[in-house]
């Protein structure tokens, strides 16, 4: 049977301590590349290749505008890139929730918090990770968007917890009804017909 993210994989464990690079004042990715985690009360842990045996990663409270080189940094600082579980990407300048971010399938808690992102549709990108049950938005543009968290839990079905608020089991059945209602509406305008055919009254 495969082994659940964050359990103990031969000889290494992966549930250690995040590798935190909050605070570090970079504006690019490839700038954490020579930044050195920030010690925490629990001690980090090296394999052989000097690489952390961590699936948790901070990048919050930067400048990042971008997530272009995101896999280069997860594979830089994690021996298990591809176990990554927790991303924290709040506090930052990001304006797109990026593609780069559906190629982490093992993604169970991702926060984009305090960030510049304005397309509420983008976090429909999101419904390829098939672990991801805790998201962060509040804090961005698309939260001013009336339907925002109906349409956010209903693209995301899977969601235990949004913006550090438990989604309920009425909000699930709430979003799907309006999920619904929202889809069969816009099915109607898109038959509707454009301009009016020739009058033979």
């Amino acid at each position: 049977m495969v082994k659940e993210v964050g359990e103990a994989f031969t000889g290494e464990t992966m549930c250690g301590a995040p590798v935190d690079l909050s605070f570090k004042n970079f504006s690019r990715l490839t700038d954490a590349l020579t930044e050195e985690p920030t010690r925490g009360l629990r001690p980090l842990k090296r394999n052989s290749k000097s690489k952390y045996l961590s699936c948790s990663l901070r990048l919050n409270n930067n400048n990042i505008t971008d997530l272009y080189d995101l896999q280069k940094t997860v594979s830089h600082f994690l021996s298990k890139p591809s176990h990554l579980a927790w991303l924290d990407l709040s506090f930052n300048k990001l304006t797109h929730i990026d593609q780069v971010l559906c190629e982490l399938h093992a993604l169970r808690v991702l926060y984009l918090h305090g960030n510049s992102i304005s397309i509420l549709s983008e976090v429909d990108r999101l419904t390829v990770l098939p672990h991801l049950h805790s998201i962060t938005l509040h804090g961005n543009p698309v939260e001013t968007n009336k339907t925002y968290r109906y349409h956010v839990i209903s693209v995301l079905p899977r969601l235990k917890t949004m913006d550090f608020s438990a989604v309920t089991r009425q909000e699930h059945v709430m979003a799907n009804i309006w999920h619904r209602g929202n889809t069969c509406s816009r099915g109607r305008k898109e038959k509707s017909p454009v301009t009016a055919g020739p009058s033979f009254l």
